[in-house]
């Protein structure tokens, strides 16, 4: 049985779909809702994987301007997640905290990316396995100003007009995705319920849609299924992985 904790920074800015893809696979997963002072996980051990998810402050973000977001602990614990070998996902600010636990700082994006717009593979992405399943123009969601810090290894699978890192591979089973393909109906709700300031202001800038055009019915399957289709394979990767490292150790 996979066992995954999921690390969740605000009630607006949950799971989205990913919360299907769970309930479809059977998954063992236990949280850190952070924003209502749940704990982190002092051991790991019995664990197969992280998933952090987005949320609207940064990795720099403190503790005095945000008292239940702990950036320092949340990345030492991606790191260790990682050192351990085991698989980490990040979505959004979740991407720019992995980046950032391994000494690649967050920076500003060319462009915020407000609704649905394409990202489109790079040339690492058009051979890598984990995205064949992927259209050369893939629309999605997206919601941010800030992008993923690059380390020295690693490889940006896909981008946008907008951003030029949308999914980044930062070591075997450890992935940033900028993009939101967990977004539905209830996601885009509460995001514009809570971003009212942020649409007024940025109203006016080439990637962000109005939220009219926001609330408009999309097609939240397409982008759902890429996504689980996705997480498919990095758990399939992981499981063949752990089995080898077992086998080894015999």
């Amino acid at each position: 049985m996979i066992k995954l904790h999921i690390v969740i920074h605000e009630k607006f800015e949950g799971l989205g779909a990913i919360k299907d893809w769970i309930s479809n696979k059977g998954y063992d997963v236990s949280f850190s809702r952070v924003y209502l002072n749940e704990e982190l996980p002092t051991t790991i051990n019995h664990l197969d994987g992280l998933i952090v998810m987005g949320g609207p402050q940064s990795p720099n973000t403190t503790k005095e301007e945000c008292s239940y977001f702990d950036a320092k602990a949340e990345m030492a614990l991606i790191k260790n997640f990682i050192d351990h070998q085991k698989m980490v996902i990040g979505v959004c600010l979740g991407a720019q905290m992995i980046g950032q636990a391994l000494g690649a700082p967050v920076e500003k994006s060319p462009e915020p990316e407000i609704g649905y717009f394409p990202i489109m593979k790079t040339r690492e992405g058009h051979i890598h396995p984990k995205l064949v399943h992927f259209p050369d123009n893939a629309v999605v969601g997206h919601w941010h100003g800030d992008m993923a810090g690059l380390t020295p290894e690693a490889k940006v699978l896909a981008y946008s007009e907008g951003c030029p890192r949308q999914i980044i591979e930062y070591a075997d089973l450890v992935y940033g995705l900028q993009c939101h393909m967990e977004f539905n109906e209830s996601c885009i709700e509460g995001l514009i319920e809570n971003s009212t300031e942020e649409l007024a202001v940025l109203n006016s800038r080439k990637y962000v849609d109005s939220i009219e055009t926001l609330r408009k019915e999309n097609d939240f399957d397409l982008m759902n299924t890429l996504l689980f289709t996705f997480l498919d394979t990095v758990i399939k990767d992981y499981k063949n992985k752990k089995s080898k490292r077992i086998v080894s150790k015999i």
